[in-house]
């Protein structure tokens, strides 16, 4: 058992690679031929958000969305220890299905770790899965029940972030010295807290104009400062935001737009995170 009404001091180095970094549409989008979507500049070419975490212990992605097939395939994934939800929208968990290779591999059920509502969504939109005496083949997964409560996966600790995304709770995550935040335009005082000291910030900065569910690039940008992460790494970008080349240039020192197959690592230091 672990005591989480304590203080932890430890060290954790977290190796992470956006499998993607685009809008519920991704980029380009169907039909449009603005500069972005007809862009050659493979940065600019957006999957689906989401993310891979690796440690010492484990293997973790962040989001099944639409892509997920084609993100595993082109990071070259034979095995995965979880799968971990935000929330409940398809362009995060449409490619649940796709777990079955890994099931086939391993012989093991894939734990799915996610809220009560995420977990009712699921059943839902994959109730094929969830039915007693499934069709043979379908994916063997087992639910993992998260809240606010920080939780362990294969050793690791995991603080779920809670922010909000227009009204919809939303769960972002911190694991050492690594926070992912996707899909939100409000924090939470516990996210806040959460968010001290971490050395690597992940968050999505949709486009320039207002948003009612996502903060605009100018947000990201003044959270990027007030949090103070040593590197902070902009997401879920949407084609309304501009060409890659051209946005990179107007962030601040230690601030960067992400692109799909971007790789990083938060430094070995020791990280201090107090659970309210």
């Amino acid at each position: 058992m672990y005591d989480f009404k304590t203080a932890y001091l430890y060290q954790m180095q977290v190796d992470f690679t956006f499998l993607g970094t685009g809008t519920s549409q991704g980029v380009p989008i169907i039909g449009c031929s603005c500069e972005v979507c007809s862009s050659k500049d493979p940065r600019d070419a957006r999957l689906r958000s989401s993310i891979l975490i690796q440690t010492a212990s484990a293997r973790v992605i962040i989001d099944s969305g639409p892509d997920f097939r084609q993100q595993c395939l082109r990071a070259g994934l034979t095995h995965l220890d979880g799968l971990v939800i935000t929330h409940e929208h398809k362009d995060h968990v449409a490619g649940l299905d796709d777990i079955r290779p890994f099931n086939f591999r391993s012989g093991k059920d894939m734990p799915v770790y996610a809220t009560d509502s995420v977990q009712e969504a699921l059943k839902r939109e994959f109730h094929y899965i969830f039915r007693p005496n499934p069709y043979p083949g379908v994916p063997k997964v087992t639910l993992e029940s998260i809240h606010e409560d920080p939780f362990v996966i294969l050793g690791d600790r995991w603080w779920p972030l809670p922010v909000v995304h227009h009204k919809l709770p939303v769960l972002g995550f911190r694991i050492g010295g690594l926070a992912y935040i996707t899909d939100a335009n409000q924090f939470t005082d516990l996210a806040l807290k959460r968010l001290q000291g971490v050395d690597v910030l992940v968050l999505n900065a949709l486009r320039r104009e207002s948003h009612l569910s996502h903060f605009t690039l100018e947000e990201a940008i003044d959270w990027s400062k007030r949090i103070g992460a040593r590197q902070t790494y902009f997401t879920h970008i949407s084609h309304q935001l501009g060409k890659h080349s051209d946005v990179a240039l107007e962030l601040p020192s230690g601030v960067f737009l992400a692109h799909d197959g971007l790789s990083g690592r938060t430094e070995g230091a020791e990280y201090r995170l107090d659970n309210p």
